[in-house]
């Protein structure tokens, strides 16, 4: 009865203003969920697709639409009697192949409309490696050299993947397409599915007498060398292509490329961020207060700045042009900001001491007396020692 039914627009879980497109996405996501062909068997799983399965024949109809959602379920009790299929609804004979076909084809492969396989020439799978360098070698670029094992044409058969003095064979199951198309009958009738053959697997073509040297692949694997050129400015994680270099092609397709990933060491001063890189300098106290001309490392090899009279620490210095390269313009590069850090030292010398207390007596006494009045404050304090 009506009372016992869901809501239309629940059941396929959209809203009451969802368009043609949005309902239509909403079926195909719970028809593949509960069809029968993909749970044999389950009686509750065919149930719910019977369930959506309804609701999507009248949602997707115009008027049947206006009915439903002017009167509910009522608008279509009835048919109760006429029923068969959807529990009491009555679709008045609509061809429920043109209402689901298409959705059935998207779902599991051709629909209605069938279709063939693109027996055209294709491009082959692209081979991937990865290459390990320096933190130098990727700001200036670099060559390496990989070792690759690739597919080429087998010499004896000449790619053929057949016994010389033979030849493949069109597939006698598809007729050379390498696709079989299967028809099946379900509630909303015929529903045809494109699927790989599995005689040929998709080639067209059967070898009875195999290649002895390549088994019927009509390729060899053979170990090559292959020279990398790494561009300046390449980054950690990007890739380099080589074209040409991956597996052979099919049906006369060209071959695939070579991605070679790019792993960049850490380096123990430099730090990479985009462009630019950064480092620190420690320099000593005379020298942040004074001024004094240092040398700092950069990956160009070391520059001469001049530190400024009273410094701070963590000042930023910026060296323009001493960056990374620009993948697109190798003369376009970033800049090396360099952290200056002023050093304290651990351990000093009893002159070095007392030449910075003399400083401190001349700045403004802020150690609080000389080493003579600290003595004597020791000895005060333990005259009150219990």
């Amino acid at each position: 009865m009506a009372e016992s039914k869901r809501d239309y627009y629940e059941v396929l879980g959209v809203s009451k203003d969802a368009d043609d497109a949005t309902l239509k996405k909403a079926y195909r996501k719970v028809a593949k969920k509960y069809h029968p062909d993909v749970n044999p068997g389950d009686k509750v799983a065919e149930e719910k697709f019977k369930e959506a399965s309804e609701a999507y024949a009248v949602l997707s109809d115009p008027e049947k639409r206006r009915q439903y959602d002017q009167f509910g379920h009522a608008a279509f009790e009835g048919g109760a009697s006429g029923a068969g299929g959807f529990g009491g609804f009555d679709f008045g004979g609509a061809d429920f192949s043109d209402i689901f076909g298409d959705i059935f084809g998207d779902i599991f492969g051709g629909g209605r409309r069938g279709g063939s396989r693109n027996r055209g020439p294709m491009k082959g799978q692209n081979l991937h490696k990865s290459v390990r360098i320096t933190f130098e070698e990727a700001v200036f670029g670099t060559e390496k050299e990989l070792e690759v094992v690739l597919k080429d044409e087998c010499e004896t058969c000449h790619g053929t993947g057949a016994k010389p003095g033979t030849s493949p064979e069109t597939c006698p199951k598809c007729g050379g397409s390498g696709q079989v198309v299967y028809t099946q009958q379900s509630l909303f009738g015929q529903v045809q599915s494109v699927q790989t053959c599995p005689q040929c697997h998709g080639t067209g073509k059967i070898i009875k007498d195999k290649c002895t040297t390549c088994g019927g692949t009509g390729y060899q694997s053979k170990k090559k060398k292959i020279s990398v050129s790494i561009p300046a400015g390449i980054d950690n994680g990007q890739s380099v292509r080589i074209a040409g270099k991956g597996e052979p092609g099919v049906n006369g397709g060209p071959r695939g490329d070579l991605l070679v990933e790019v792993n960049v060491s850490r380096h123990p001063v430099f730090v990479r961020q985009g462009q630019n890189i950064f480092s620190t300098v420690s320099i000593s106290f005379p020298q942040a207060a004074l001024g004094a001309d240092i040398r700092i490392k950069t990956v160009d090899g070391e520059v001469e700045y001049s530190v400024k009279p009273g410094t701070k620490t963590d000042t930023k210095v910026r060296l323009r042009g001493k960056g990374v390269p620009s993948l697109r313009n190798k003369n376009s590069r970033g800049d090396h900001y360099v952290t200056l850090i002023i050093n304290t030292p651990e351990s000093l010398s009893k002159e070095a001491k007392e030449a910075l207390r003399k400083y401190d007596e001349l700045a403004g006494g802020s150690l609080g007396g000389n080493e003579e009045t600290k003595g004597k404050g020791k000895k005060k304090k333990g005259l009150f020692d219990i």
